[in-house]
């Protein structure tokens, strides 16, 4: 079995993160399988490397590698580059000519950007993976290719299926194996590394000694949420390294490269498209109606101890917890003297409304509670797949298995 590090070694991929290892390994064990792959991950976390790692461990490693981006071919001619036409069959087709499915036969095809294909292109694309079998345009004789299909997408396409902006049929064709790149905010001290490379790479590119950062930058470089990855990383130190004439790099020096600084990985859901945005806007009206309900639920139990207070029915426990609360927002309660006398205490009856109070306040101001609730909607909502869920709640896969871990959730 190959080692992850001599692949690591040989595709220049720097890190130590268990869920990039984790990718490469699912990559090396699909690599001598002809199933198709489909590798998800934000933009800038370096997917396209993923499809050369199993062309070249694969029985296909003579044959063509052809690295297709269907966001930037036009809509109108798309067709023709996949799948090729005849002369004559459109205007401007001078000359007959071989599509990429045809070129590549005998090799791998990577689709990157998959989700940018047009309706009528995913439906020629799902008969190539089903049978092999695909037409020129402007043609009518079949032909066979026997092509090994990698695709990538930075979008959520289960969502692009809802909308009806995506073929299920073909999602679930290619989606045989998926392969998940974490984003970089989730690597750790790989930010560092990668750092350092792309520090060294320029410093021999532009001759000049490589930047390096203080203890005080390394601490912004890895709380950073990087929305654009290691291509932002990348970027990022290549302007240190031209632009600053210090080499060593201090924490003020290093923020003004990073836009929207926020200082700390704040535990915020961030959705990438706004066909995200409404699971956690529903998570958040939720967490400001707890925090608002608290808010009542004590305004009413001062109003509640103010009335026991004047008619003489308020036991010492009951007139410390009013002065602690009092304390506690502030505020002085100078009319709860402490040497106050302690009358009898009042009936069961009369005090099951304070109770029912904070009966209340326990049992529904949980916000583990209400997490675990939030966490079980979303996997009941996707039969249990773990990915997609973790994708509905706007958090990691990784940081979602630890969840369902703490909370025992089954």
């Amino acid at each position: 079995m190959v080692q992850i590090q001599t692949v690591k070694q040989r595709f220049g991929i720097i890190g130590n993160d268990p869920g990039l290892n984790h990718a490469i390994d699912i990559a090396l064990q699909v690599a001598p399988t002809d199933l198709s792959v489909l590798i998800t991950g934000e933009s800038g976390t370096g997917k396209e490397v993923f499809p050369q790692i199993i062309h070249q461990y694969s029985a296909r490693k003579h044959g063509q590698f052809i690295a297709v981006n269907c966001g930037a071919i036009p809509e109108g001619t798309i067709d023709s580059e996949l799948f090729g036409h005849e002369k004559g069959a459109f205007t401007g087709a001078t000359d007959s000519r071989k599509g990429y499915f045809e070129v590549a036969n005998g090799g791998t095809i990577f689709l990157d950007e998959v989700a940018e294909l047009p309706i009528a292109t995913q439906v020629r694309l799902l008969r190539v993976l089903e049978t092999g079998e695909f037409i020129r345009v402007g043609s009518s004789k079949v032909q066979k290719t026997d092509v090994r299909v990698v695709a990538a997408t930075n979008v959520n396409l289960l969502q692009k299926v809802q909308e009806g902006k995506f073929r299920e049929d073909l999602f679930y064709r290619l989606n045989t194996v998926p392969i998940q790149i974490p984003p970089l905010r989730d690597r750790g001290e790989d930010v560092l590394l990668l750092f350092r490379k792309f520090a060294l790479d320029f410093s021999e590119k532009y001759r000049m000694p490589p930047v390096r950062l203080t203890e005080d930058a390394k601490s912004v470089l890895m709380s950073y949420r990087w929305p654009g990855n290691v291509r932002q990383l990348k970027n990022v130190t290549e302007q240190i390294s031209i632009i600053e004439k210090k080499r060593e790099i201090d924490a003020e020096t290093l923020k003004k490269y990073l836009p929207d600084y926020m200082g700390v990985k704040l535990p915020a859901v961030i959705p990438r498209k706004e066909e995200d945005v409404s699971f956690a806007s529903e998570r958040e009206i939720l967490y400001k109606i707890l925090f608002d309900l608290k808010s009542d639920i004590q305004d009413l139990k001062k109003i509640v101890f103010d009335m026991l207070r004047k008619d003489g029915n308020m036991s010492r426990f009951e007139q410390e917890h009013a002065q602690v609360i009092s304390r506690l927002e502030g505020k002085d309660r100078s009319d709860v003297p402490a040497h106050a006398p302690v009358p009898a205490p009042i009936p069961r009856e009369q005090s099951s409304f304070i109770e029912d109070t904070q009966e209340v306040e326990e049992e529904t101001l949980s916000l583990a509670e209400k997490e675990v609730e939030l966490i079980k909607k979303a996997l009941d909502k996707h039969n249990g797949r773990r990915k997609q869920a973790a994708q509905e709640l706007g958090i990691s896969e990784r940081t979602l298995y630890r969840k369902i871990k703490e909370y025992n959730i089954n």
